[in-house]
């Protein structure tokens, strides 16, 4: 082949090259939507257990709102958190259907969030190592359940958590019991291929509807379950005398708490005698979500569908380590850093290493005063990060009924729609 035919033939294949976007998209495709979510919260209108509750009516009192706005940029849609050892299986599957028939009615994007650390009343099978009379009961389930100590005697039958004023709650799980696992991929294995196939089956116009399906839920070990000291003798008492204390977070890796951990860093062989510290705890938090995650991709979720969600309550902290990983996209809570993001160190430490397509504020909500430019400064503060795919405010019942904040996202939602018409 001479040089003159050689030539033209390097000009197209240099201008293909210019024409492609540094990620990898050719630059006449648009840059995919991204979606501000409202989580329903579960017990306020959906209720998992009664699978006609996540229908279609729930979705028409977002929708009444906020209309679904198919190939805007900046669309909205909604999230439901699916707790798979709360209810029978098979009542499981049910709500999750309901909700994914009612995305596809109405047109609505979704994430499936998928949380298998935080409610497991449904699996004492697991859980009950003490109480012979009720169901379940095995001494074994010792090994499934956390610790305070080094010893299976150190075993935890009891914890607490506050969402918004604290409750008592089971014992959290250990989470590199061998048991624990299979039950985890036991519920994936059941309710991704019910997530994969409805969206197989979707036409190419709506595939879009299954923004993602998160997993993970602030994985982390002594925050979201905690135990107050000598807090197993606190089960045989009245609640109302459980002691009224909030997590000191600058005390790591305790936060003013029983340590609890131990569990799943001897099982998982990272320590068996000492103290544990706020890094160990991280790392096997990390192992536990990624080993969620490797299962999802393995049953075919994409990564770019597959979101890991994490969190951090002291600045920086290694619990922020622990949604990254390589089969899914990571995610994180904001609160204290709702309003923008770049001020959260942890997050973007993360994120200047992360090689995922995207990333999410999984869970967001902004906390003070109710104003509509501070609404939308927040949001676009946090939509403007490089790759954020989407912002899930929890939950859609904390502002359906302020004017101001859906105000804010209307008027953001309105400045990214195309416009129309002619001058």
């Amino acid at each position: 082949m001479s040089l003159k035919s050689v030539v033209p033939i390097l000009a197209v294949l240099l201008l293909g090259l210019l024409t492609v976007s540094h990620a990898g998209q050719p630059a006449d495709v648009p840059q995919p939507s991204q979606y501000v979510l409202f989580n329903r919260a579960p017990g306020q209108g959906m209720h998992q257990g009664r699978p006609e509750t996540l229908g279609r009516r729930q979705f028409a009192e977002v929708l009444a709102v906020f209309p679904n706005r198919p190939g805007t940029p900046l669309q909205t849609g909604l999230s439901f958190v699916f707790s798979p050892f709360r209810t029978p299986p098979e009542t499981t599957v049910k709500a999750l259907r309901v909700f994914l028939e009612a995305a596809e009615q109405t047109e609505t994007p979704i994430v499936v969030q998928i949380d298998l650390e935080h409610w497991w009343e449904a699996r004492p099978d697991l859980w009950n190592w003490w109480d012979p009379k009720q169901p379940g009961y095995d001494p074994a389930n010792r090994e499934n359940v956390e610790w305070t100590g080094w010893s299976p005697d150190d075993a935890v039958k009891i914890a607490w958590r506050n969402w918004g004023r604290q409750i008592r709650v089971l014992p959290p799980p250990n989470f590199a019991s061998p048991r624990y696992l299979a039950a985890c991929r036991e519920e994936l294995r059941r309710l991704l291929p019910v997530v994969l196939g409805w969206h197989e089956k979707l036409p190419e116009e709506k595939k879009h509807l299954l923004v993602g399906v998160k997993l993970g839920h602030e994985t982390s070990i002594g925050v979201n379950a905690f135990h107050f000291p000598n807090g197993n003798a606190l089960l045989e008492k009245p609640a109302d005398e459980d002691p009224k204390a909030r997590l000191d977070h600058n005390d790591l890796p305790s936060r003013g708490m029983a340590l609890t951990g131990y569990a799943a860093l001897k099982t998982s062989s990272i320590r068996t005698d000492g103290k544990p510290t706020a890094a160990e705890l991280a790392n096997v938090a990390h192992r536990y979500l990624e080993t969620l995650c490797a299962e999802a991709a393995k049953l075919g979720v994409p990564r770019e569908r597959l979101f890991a969600h994490g969190a951090g309550w002291k600045q920086g902290e290694p619990f922020y380590d622990v949604p990254v990983n390589p089969f899914a996209c990571p995610g994180w809570s904001f609160y204290q850093h709702a309003a923008d993001p770049r001020k959260d160190l942890g997050v973007q430490r993360n994120l200047a290493t992360s090689d995922a397509p995207y990333w999410a504020a999984a869970e967001w909500l902004l906390l003070g005063p109710h104003e509509t430019g501070r609404w939308r400064e927040a949001l676009t503060n946090t939509l403007a990060g490089p790759r954020c795919r989407y912002v899930c405010v929890f939950n859609w019942e904390s502002i359906r009924d302020r004017p101001q904040d859906l105000d804010a996202i209307r008027e953001l939602t309105d400045s990214r729609a195309p416009q129309t018409g002619t001058r």
